[in-house]
């Protein structure tokens, strides 16, 4: 399974900005896809995933209510949909990919094994 990434760039403080990740896969619907991002200097945050079957959606606290995730199974794409951006959401977004991944591991970056390249957010103020 490839993913790719995209959607970066750009913005200003409180913009908003649509993040996109196709995968390369056979079936696309038994994979739970998540988004996580690093900062200059930090680790790899979670902030969201949508669960394989169901697309039930989970979110971290630091991003819930501004950030939402959605899938189109059809079309082999996650999307992560950011509101209200800002200086410090400045980071490398990588979405990632795990086939049948337990709920207990959906905001653990180990237990992902496909990765995306990642795409540069960049929030001015």
């Amino acid at each position: 399974v490839q993913l790719q990434a995209s959607g970066g760039g750009l913005v200003q403080a409180g913009d908003s900005r649509r993040l996109s990740c196709i995968a390369t896969a056979r079936s696309f619907n038994i994979y739970t896809v998540a988004w996580f991002r690093q900062a200059p200097g930090k680790g790899r945050e979670f902030l969201a995933a949508s669960r394989y079957g169901t697309s039930a959606t989970y979110y971290s606290d630091s991003v819930k209510g501004r950030f939402t995730i959605s899938r189109d199974n059809t079309k082999n794409t996650v999307y992560l949909q950011m509101d209200s951006l800002q200086p410090e959401d400045t980071a490398v977004y990588y979405c990632a990919g795990a086939s049948f991944l337990h709920d207990d591991y959906y905001n653990t970056e180990q237990y992902y094994n496909f990765w995306g390249q990642g795409t540069q957010v960049t929030v001015s103020s």
